[in-house]
């Protein structure tokens, strides 16, 4: 997945362009020159690249599962755990007891492994907020955030979560998985558009 993604964000649009077909004919290289300075104009007038995280958390609403789930930092690491299987998901926002929109942190199904079965801890006595990732050394996104960069800072992270915050109000997470989806689903949008333009549909 890592390799797939990290090759789709260095080739980008190019990818597409030197990989389209019109009709039964694969573009020649001769006239690719020709033909990317118009396609690129046309990306541009219809905004190429433009879904932004704020997309990605209006599709998936305020009550889907992972829109926003969280547990508090005095929670212990069991109930945490138990609540992402319930859920099927692979992280928790952490917040502070009594304040459910001030981030503390994050704890993920890697902190789990890593910081109660590798060490042989309890999960039933081990505090949230005793593994988590905290707030200060989190990476998140704005509402604004094109959806290609939150994949470059996912990737170069590796980190399969994060959250999004606008201003110091913590408003939803969003995975890879969600971020994947969105940027497939443009560039098979972008793929349809440019074909009806080739094709004279504009």
């Amino acid at each position: 997945m890592q390799g797939a993604v990290r090759g789709l964000l260095s080739n980008g649009k190019n990818a597409i362009l030197r990989h389209f077909c019109v009709g039964n004919q694969w573009i020649r290289p001769v006239a690719l020159a020709r033909f990317e300075s118009t396609v690129s104009a046309h990306l541009e007038e219809h905004g190429f690249e433009k879904t932004t995280i704020s997309d990605i958390l209006k599709g998936k609403g305020k009550s889907a599962d992972g829109s926003w789930l969280w547990c508090t930092t005095d929670d212990t690491v069991y109930d945490a755990v138990k609540s992402m299987t319930q859920h099927n998901v692979g992280a928790l926002v952490v917040v502070k007891p009594d304040e459910q929109n001030s981030i503390a942190g994050i704890i993920t199904e890697r902190d789990y492994l890593r910081k109660i079965i590798v060490q042989g801890r309890s999960s039933k006595s081990t505090k949230v907020g005793d593994i988590m990732t905290e707030e200060n050394k989190l990476i998140t996104v704005t509402p604004d955030t094109k959806v290609l960069k939150a994949m470059e800072l996912m990737t170069d992270n590796r980190i399969r979560h994060i959250p999004v915050i606008n201003g110091k109000e913590m408003i939803g997470m969003v995975s890879i998985g969600d971020v994947v989806r969105a940027v497939v689903t443009e560039y098979r949008d972008e793929l349809e558009r440019l074909n009806a333009y080739i094709q004279g549909g504009y």
